[in-house]
């Protein structure tokens, strides 16, 4: 079809149209002149009935009107002052946990420290760390950690902390009480016991109803699981080499897996992050599959099997089966819906720190997020703040 011309009722003439029109034209001259009148009062009442129609019918919304985002908690500059709502400061928050009694805690990367916030009064104290960096266990207020990345809770109320820049895992006892779980401090990729096992930058982490930790060995490129009743550490799934291959636990491949999930059935899903997309590790069948994402850089928005991601790093379900995801260098919040249909749940894509309306809102870097019956809570890493998506 040639080149058309959009005309402000929202026609479309093009020239092949043009020479139908005139020839339509010189037919209703020809007509006599009652039933010219006959015709055009016909053609009156045929666009007033289309335009009643049109009216009464309701456009539908984006599912994202009534959504919105906020600066819950952190000034945006960088620092470690406890206080409230944004006159605390952060350094790079990363992570984001929610202990058994509804408290959140922050993994505060860049001051080594673990925070925690109280959701009822947005008060903000440290939890945990001295803030200098180093790998000291004991009491919480004088351990030392070095690149606080990822939380977790187990059902006791202790806390465990991928220790990023030390390569290991520690646990914050219910008591208060900093120990080392699993690494020997060293960088490398060895299973065993204890102190005998190695990990490389150990990230997402994720506890199942029996009691096993799953921590996502970024540089590794493989999944680890701990039994944290004997501090045993095997390789889960991956074969060690990077890449972006589907099948048996063995011979799958990730590239820098990070953030976990679990779904309500035990199964695990990563946030793959050099791979652009999410994988599933079901864990009843021992299988490893592509959940979402075409593997290549992007940001659309669609059936899972075609959308694409740009480095997500952290992922969540919510009761509903839906799995929120950080995107992360897309600076935005992605949904799967539990029928697999991505879409753009929150951010404009546009890095910055607005607040408003999910379309209009930006970010800078979002890791960590987690939910609650309060919304949605996001570690904007790269604005030291902690942000809230609400759903009105």
């Amino acid at each position: 079809m040639g080149y058309c011309s959009r005309i402000p009722m929202g026609l479309i003439l093009c020239p092949e149209h043009l020479i139908s029109i005139h020839i339509i034209l010189k037919i209703f001259l020809s007509m006599k002149t009652h039933i010219q009148l006959s015709l055009l009062l016909f053609l009156m009442a045929f666009w007033i009935m289309t335009q009643s129609c049109l009216k009464a019918t309701p456009t539908k919304k984006s599912n994202n009107n009534n959504i919105t985002v906020s600066t819950y908690s952190g000034s945006g500059s960088a620092g470690a002052t406890d206080g409230t709502g944004i006159s605390a400061s952060f350094s790079f928050p990363s992570a984001l946990a929610m202990n058994p009694s509804g408290e959140m805690f922050i993994g505060d990367f860049g001051n080594n420290l673990v925070r925690s916030i109280n959701l009822g009064t947005a008060g903000v104290t440290t939890y945990a760390g001295s803030g200098s960096a180093g790998f000291v266990n004991g009491p919480a207020s004088t351990a030392e950690f070095n690149g606080t990345a990822n939380i977790v809770f187990d059902g006791n109320d202790n806390l465990y902390v991928a220790d990023e820049e030390n390569n290991v895992i520690r646990k914050i006892s219910a008591a208060g009480n900093v120990t080392t779980v699993a690494g020997s401090g060293a960088s490398g990729y060895q299973d065993g016991s204890g102190a005998n096992a190695e990990f490389n930058h150990p990230e997402g982490m994720v506890i199942d109803g029996s009691g096993n930790l799953y921590v996502a060995d970024g540089h590794n490129n493989v999944i680890r699981k701990i039994v944290l009743s004997s501090g045993t550490v095997s390789t889960y799934a991956g074969t060690g080499a990077a890449g972006l291959n589907n099948g048996s636990l063995s011979t799958a491949t990730f590239n820098d897996p990070y953030g976990l999930a679990l779904d309500g059935n035990g199964n695990i899903y990563v946030a793959d992050i050099l791979n652009n997309s999410i994988r599933k590790i079901s864990v009843s069948a021992g299988t490893v599959s592509t959940f979402a994402g075409t593997g290549t850089q992007g940001l659309t928005n669609g059936p899972a099997a075609s959308a694409t991601f740009y480095y997500p790093l952290e992922c969540i379900f919510d009761s509903g089966g839906n799995l929120y995801v950080s995107d992360t260098y897309n600076n935005v919040i992605r949904k799967v819906s539990a029928s697999g249909t991505v879409s753009t749940f929150a951010g404009s894509g546009a890095q910055g720190s607005t607040d408003g309306s999910a379309a209009s809102a930006s970010f800078n870097f979002p890791i960590g997020i987690i939910i609650n019956g309060n919304g949605i809570f996001v570690a904007d890493t790269h604005n030291n703040t902690i942000r809230k998506i609400t759903v009105n």
